[in-house]
């Protein structure tokens, strides 16, 4: 089921959302024809695992004859952050119709999703549900399919996991010996002080400044003040400065360090290196401090989905 030129478009419009998706999707209803719609949604965190889309849907009747209906509505989703598992999802839509369409009509609908890829930015989602639709008294299963930015390597909605809400407070030793021991960059050491400045700011999808970050953008704002530019996505900074091996021995305060959250493998988020074992960066419940251990029970989370580090301050 191919989407429509108009709704891609729609996606590169609403680039600025949270996480900006559009659907297609096939209700098998009793009661009546099948029907087709089309959706397009504003993705945003809530809490923890939770989430909820805004969303405008249209259903095209068939023909001139058979009209057409159009609505919003609001979807609440729980684990839609996490590629490698299934999630839930239900909402309520309402809106209007024309010719032989009713006047006014309502839904609602409960299922399962499955994130199917990850390319880039982008990402592609399945999704069936059971959807009552009051339009004839409609009521079956709904498949359908979501293309979304920033479901893919970068700019990804953050993920709620142990150990990762912010720190309690914001003094945060930095410029000590590495955890190898050799004296950190005085520019490494400005980075970090200019990130642990910024604790307790928001997580806000596609942001750069101090009204929100994303992982990303907390890492180039920081760099950024120094006079070191670096590339906006989490799969380009990536690629930044030289590689630095994946031991804790080797890290100084300043590198980027590389995760992998969704698909394995496949940089998702990344975090600045403090020192001792920490790591600043942004997620859900913006800027904190977490642990990169491997035998910490919260470190743990985050050692399993380590990648590797970057070295981009001199």
């Amino acid at each position: 089921m191919s989407l429509r030129i108009a709704a891609l478009l729609a996606l590169t419009a609403t680039q600025g959302c949270a996480v900006a998706s559009v659907g297609a999707s096939r209700y098998l209803a009793a009661g009546g024809a099948d029907l087709v719609s089309y959706q397009v949604a504003r993705e945003t965190p809530l809490a923890g695992v939770l989430g909820y889309q805004t969303l405008a849907v249209f259903r095209p009747g068939g023909s001139r004859e058979a009209g057409w209906m159009a609505g919003i509505g609001v979807d609440l989703s729980v684990l839609a952050g996490q590629s490698d598992s299934p999630y839930l999802i239900g909402g309520v839509q309402a809106g209007i119709g024309t010719r032989a369409q009713p006047g006014t009509w309502t839904s609602w609908s409960l299922g399962l999703g499955y994130q199917l890829l990850a390319a880039g930015p982008l990402g592609l989602r399945g999704e069936a549900r059971y959807r009552k639709l009051t339009a004839e008294g409609r009521e079956g299963v709904e498949i359908g399919f979501r293309l979304g930015r920033g479901w893919g390597g970068a700019g990804t909605r953050p993920m709620a996991v142990p150990g990762s809400g912010p720190a309690t407070s914001a003094t945060v030793p930095v410029g000590r010996l590495s955890s190898g021991g050799a004296e950190a960059g005085s520019v490494g050491v400005t980075v970090v002080g200019i990130a642990t400045a910024a604790m307790g700011t928001p997580y806000r999808w596609g942001g750069s400044s101090a009204n929100g970050f994303d992982c990303s953008g907390l890492i180039q704002f920081a760099y950024g003040e120094v006079g070191i530019a670096l590339p906006r996505r989490s799969v380009d900074q990536a690629q930044a400065g030289t590689a630095v091996g994946k031991d804790p021995v080797l890290l100084q305060p300043g590198d980027i360090l590389t995760f992998a959250t969704g698909t394995p493998g496949q940089v998702s988020h990344v975090g600045l290196y403090l020192g001792d074992g920490r790591f600043i960066h942004s997620a859900t419940g913006g800027v904190q401090i977490s642990i990169l251990s491997a035998t910490d029970p919260y470190g743990r989370w985050w050692w399993q989905r380590w990648l590797g580090a970057r070295r981009v301050a001199p």
